[in-house]
């Protein structure tokens, strides 16, 4: 149900804790400031972003929190993700998986969907969809090459075509686009 194996995912971050240059890289962000420019509401409850890396996203939107709680399935990833975020909470899972308790107000899956397959993808927004109805759910999209069995686009769709929620695309750039699903009317 994943693309990805984890023995990938480790190797992804063998080399250190910011594998994709969050920390350095002027697209990487603004790309996080755009993410939070899409948040529907000025401040959340709860967030929870699968796939949270190595926490740089995390950082700018955890302060429009009054929790955070962030997933990825390599260890060296959430300890970086600790020290960006230190009040925050994390749990380490390689999805699918049964996602931890939460009253979350905001889901977060940023370029994260193409690491898994079509079952892995219906199985997300299943339990997305029947635990957190209400919740705004922010989809940030690679459109380059992911490497992956999936692209970026088509990971999005399938998960999409599972889900109930209603799709709006806020932002769309060459490189990645921004959508905000919200429940079903």
């Amino acid at each position: 149900m994943s693309a990805v194996s984890f023995d990938h995912l480790e190797w992804i971050y063998a080399a250190g804790d910011d594998p994709w240059s969050f920390r350095s890289s002027d697209y990487e962000q603004s790309k996080f400031r755009a993410t939070c420019a899409a948040l529907p509401r000025r401040y959340y409850r709860s967030a929870l972003e699968l796939g949270c890396g190595n926490g740089e996203l995390a950082r700018h939107v955890a302060p429009r929190c009054a929790a955070y709680t962030g997933i990825d399935a390599v260890q060296t990833a959430l300890d970086a993700a600790r020290r960006a975020v230190p009040k925050g909470r994390f749990h380490r899972l390689f999805l699918p998986a049964p996602l931890p308790e939460g009253d979350h107000d905001l889901l977060l899956l940023s370029e994260v969907l193409y690491f898994l397959d079509a079952p892995g993808l219906a199985d997300l927004a299943r339990q997305i969809d029947d635990r957190w109805p209400a919740a705004d759910l922010v989809c940030v999209t690679w459109r380059g090459p992911s490497g992956n069995a999936l692209e970026g686009e088509e990971a999005l769709g399938l998960f999409c075509a599972r889900s109930r929620r209603v799709r709006r695309e806020v932002r769309s750039t060459e490189r990645y686009r921004i959508d905000v699903m919200g429940a079903a009317p």
